[in-house]
């Protein structure tokens, strides 16, 4: 949870991770957060970053010693990249720390919600009828990334989802829960409460229960969601009664 100088930037939220309570009925199965390690290494791509830095330094030092300069004539002149390369690794490194204590991920009976983003935080409120279906892949690292495919005609803004989107799907974007720690775990459980829900619900009374995949408009006091969580068996209307006088959503899904 991000703080600053003590005071907590989501103390507005009722549960931790969620802009509203959950309606009656709809239970909380399972919270986690993004690994720094994990967001470090794929999604600001910190390793591949140094990397590129070191072939940098390799390539200056041997220009040099072939242009006949000394060893340490070429060390010195290599070494102008390591503060060029400290700041950046330093400021990507800093991003992936700030974004694993600032975003949650949630799994409900109903839906999966993912808060992220630090100076304009976002909630993301993704009902089981509007998902098509999900993935999962682990990584050596020990954490794993699960994407979640919408249905057809359901979209939102690749740029509004990094770094939390599928990588290279630009044309239907996916949001993905990634870097979990617990990814099997998490998983296993969202498997399970899918399976469940179109059991219970069925096609057409999923449709009928489900609000629409909708972007939540950050608010001077944190996170508020353009939608309220509808009640068991009402349909929504679009957030519009909730967002009257306030600014429209920063995102929704083209039909």
């Amino acid at each position: 949870m991000s703080k600053s100088h003590g005071h907590d930037d989501f103390a507005f939220e009722p549960i931790r991770g969620l802009p509203e309570r959950p309606p009656e009925g709809e239970k909380i199965l399972w919270q986690g957060a993004p690994s720094f390690k994990g967001l470090a290494v794929r999604s600001f791509h910190v390793r591949k970053v140094a990397i590129y830095f070191a072939v940098l330094m390799v390539w200056r030092i041997a220009e040099a010693l072939h242009g006949g300069a000394g060893v340490g004539e070429a060390l010195i002149a290599a070494s102008g990249l390591i503060p060029v390369a400290a700041v950046g690794i330093g400021l990507l490194t800093l991003f992936a720390w700030l974004y694993a204590r600032s975003s949650v991920f949630t799994i409900t009976s109903r839906r999966v919600v993912m808060r992220f983003g630090l100076a304009l935080p976002m909630a993301i409120n993704l009902p089981f009828a509007r998902v098509e279906g999900a993935g999962h892949r682990r990584y050596g690292t020990g954490d794993g990334d699960i994407p979640l495919a919408l249905a057809k005609g359901e979209r939102i803004a690749y740029l509004h989802l990094w770094p939390f989107a599928r990588p290279w799907r630009l044309k239907q974007p996916e949001p993905m829960m990634k870097a979990l720690p617990d990814s099997e775990k998490a998983a296993g459980i969202l498997a399970d409460a899918l399976t469940a829900f179109v059991e219970s619900e069925g096609e057409a009374g999923a449709e009928k229960a489900s609000t629409p995949v909708r972007l939540a408009r950050p608010s001077t006091g944190g996170v508020r969601a353009t939608a309220p969580f509808p009640k068991r068996g009402e349909a929504a209307e679009g957030g519009e009664s909730s967002n009257r006088g306030r600014s429209p959503a920063v995102a929704s899904p083209s039909r």
